[in-house]
């Protein structure tokens, strides 16, 4: 596939026991500096019976970079999952997720949403990157971008009645926001956060589009997450109740793991947690089959 100009280079990492070796790489291959140590437990989902690799897609006049997973043998069209990932963009662990729905049958895209905003991989610290990478990507082109991977899929091999959406941290808080479009079907939102301060580029915030839901949404939140503490649930909780008389908002519900801290997906990272991520998944694959994302 083609590589666009814009698309950031992320940096390839080969696992030896807990050290990395690092070398120039494309979209979905290595991990982000700022993620810490890389741990030799990541997951590796390989490509048999699926075809994955980099694809541009449309938005406007800008090609957006994605990685994107698929059976290689399929008949009919396919069900699609929107991967959204944490602020460290389409590294490796979000491309091998989207490897392991290809697996199981979908197309899985994971659109590099911060692609105009720079390299993550540029910064060494979390806090550098929310400020610099995050802060500057507005929650309006996130979901502009999300909308064109959806239409795109829809033009090859797509089925655009089964569209779900899942996301991880910074893509938690963006599942939630995209269940307010009525492309998306159902959502599943991991430890994404809830509520915040309003700015321009973050006008709303979960807590407050309830009502605006047109697609269910599963939250996998740990109790021991010291970012998201469990009253910000709670209120999240109450705004879906208070909106119920939304079909989106009444289905919607969440699972919280006791102990479990923020990113306990996240193989790849001492913050995972085998029991939850496991079930979490498994409840995940759940809840789309239930709406009809499968």
């Amino acid at each position: 596939m083609q590589n666009d100009l814009g698309r950031r280079d992320f940096m390839k990492t080969s696992l030896k026991a807990s050290t990395a070796t690092v070398t120039a790489g494309a979209l979905g291959i290595g991990f982000v500096a700022a993620s810490e140590p890389v741990l030799a437990q990541a997951i590796k989902t390989d490509f048999t019976g699926i075809k994955a690799g980099e694809q541009d897609i449309p938005v406007g006049s800008f090609n957006m970079p994605a990685y994107i997973s698929r059976p290689d043998k399929a008949s009919g069209s396919l069900p699609i999952i929107i991967v959204v990932s944490e602020i460290f963009g389409v590294h490796e662990y979000i491309a091998d997720t989207t490897r392991r729905f290809a697996k199981l049958g979908y197309l899985a895209i994971a659109p590099e949403f911060f692609t105009r905003a720079g390299d993550p991989n540029t910064f060494g610290t979390i806090a550098e990157i929310q400020s610099n990478i995050v802060a500057k990507t507005p929650d309006a082109q996130v979901l502009a971008d999300l909308k064109a991977a959806i239409a795109w899929a829809g033009k090859n091999g797509g089925d655009l009645k089964k569209v779900g959406v899942t996301g991880f941290c910074w893509g938690g808080r963006i599942t939630w926001l995209s269940a307010t479009l009525p492309e998306v079907k159902a959502g599943v939102a991991w430890y994404g956060r809830l509520v915040g301060d309003k700015t321009a580029n973050n006008p709303r915030q979960p807590v407050e589009i309830a009502a605006d839901l047109k697609a269910p949404v599963l939250g996998l939140y740990g109790s021991a997450d010291t970012g998201i503490p469990l009253d910000t649930v709670e209120q999240m909780k109450a705004a879906l109740a208070k909106a119920s008389s939304n079909p989106a908002a009444k289905a919607s519900k969440f699972e919280i793991y006791p102990d479990a801290p923020h990113a306990f997906h996240a193989d790849y990272r001492n913050t995972y947690r085998e029991g939850p991520a496991k079930d979490g998944w498994a409840k995940c694959l759940a809840w789309f089959k239930q709406f009809g994302v499968s």
